[in-house]
């Protein structure tokens, strides 16, 4: 057994031996004619996807204060999805004054923020400002549809570099003309960037209609070019525009901005005017019953019309007529009939 051990142990060190392969400083040993030296295993790495340098080094910090609700969460975490240069951070205290965020922004690293204000735990509010000299735009955001609902069926590539549409007021108005400058900035995914992919696959479309911004993202399909709408979508009804970040001298205030508090008060006002108008009708109604009725005269000529009937002669009966006899047999009732008409006949004749 132990010889047997010992052959086993040979065999393996020499198989071991065998398998072992030169190292590339040493000198491979010299074998028979019949065997060439084996050359050096190369090995190609492919280049990096892109060459070029990141240089617009933008940095997008989107959070929120507390008190929003689900759909207003969804929406920021959608932004964050789709912008790679985004950062996110922990809800603000509504107690904090805004001026604060531009500390947030510096600690964070970012030039750029949009910060969601939620107020009375149903109104929305987007602030989009250039940290920290400014200057910061502030918006009521309405008719909020998040990138899960079924409605949206397209699909894109994660981290592409999105086409930013506008639409072309935005190049007549001085203050559209500063807003779509705002929203390339923050919107637009940096050349280069670690995070985003070397692909354009969709678009941000900016356009305004009834003196709002109406924002939607479509997906480019290739075979034919058309597009497909994927979300979110929002619409932003523009309040002001600062000079600063978060604050400032105002620049521009939009006249057709109605505050959502306004709004509901005018409704409220609508349907008590409506109500009032009802209890207004009932009291007319019950003075017109309760007036005295006003008696309308005979006319003469109703006469006209009128025919005066036969007058009959008043006829007295002197004497009680017979009461009939009640039988419920009708066979008896005829013998009955007939003998009556028999006295009758004896008595004529």
């Amino acid at each position: 057994m132990a010889a047997k051990r010992k052959r086993g142990a040979l065999a393996a060190g020499k198989a071991k031996r065998a398998r072992s392969a030169p190292s590339a400083g040493e000198a491979a040993p010299e074998s028979g004619p019949r065997e060439s030296s084996i050359p050096p295993q190369e090995y190609s790495i492919p280049p990096p996807v892109s060459q070029g340098k990141w240089k617009n080094k933008e940095r997008v910090l989107i959070f929120s204060s507390r008190g929003i609700n689900f759909r207003t969460r969804h929406l920021m975490q959608d932004l964050r999805t789709l912008m790679p240069h985004s950062k996110a951070d922990t809800k603000m205290d509504r107690k904090d004054q805004l001026f604060v965020i531009n500390e947030v922004c510096e600690m964070k690293n970012c030039n750029k923020c949009i910060f969601f204000e939620a107020k009375k735990k149903q109104d929305l509010y987007m602030w989009l400002s250039n940290t920290p000299q400014g200057p910061s735009a502030k918006f009521l955001v309405q008719n909020v549809h998040t990138l899960a609902e079924l409605k949206m069926t397209g699909n894109c590539l994660r981290g592409s570099r999105p086409l930013l549409s506008f639409d072309p007021i935005f190049d007549r108005e001085p203050h559209y003309a500063l807003l779509k400058e705002l929203f390339i900035q923050i919107f637009g995914t940096p050349r280069y960037h670690p995070k985003s992919q070397p692909f354009v696959d969709h678009v941000f479309t900016f356009t305004v209609t009834d003196e709002r911004i109406w924002f939607r993202n479509y997906q480019i399909i290739e075979e034919d070019a058309s597009l497909v709408e994927i979300g979110p979508r929002f619409v932003l009804n523009l309040i002001k525009i600062f000079q600063g970040s978060f604050g400032g001298p105002t620049l521009y205030e939009n006249p057709h901005y109605q505050s959502p508090n306004m709004h509901r008060r005018l409704l409220r006002l609508s349907v008590a005017a409506k109500f009032r108008e009802k209890q207004q009708v009932k009291e007319v109604q019950k003075i017109k019953k309760k007036g005295t009725k006003v008696l309308v005269e005979e006319d003469p000529t109703e006469v006209v019309f009128e025919t005066p009937g036969e007058e009959k002669p008043v006829e007295i009966q002197l004497v009680k007529p017979e009461s009939k006899p009640i039988v419920k047999d009708k066979k008896k009732l005829r013998k009955i009939q007939r003998k009556k008409q028999k006295k009758l006949f004896r008595t004529e004749g």
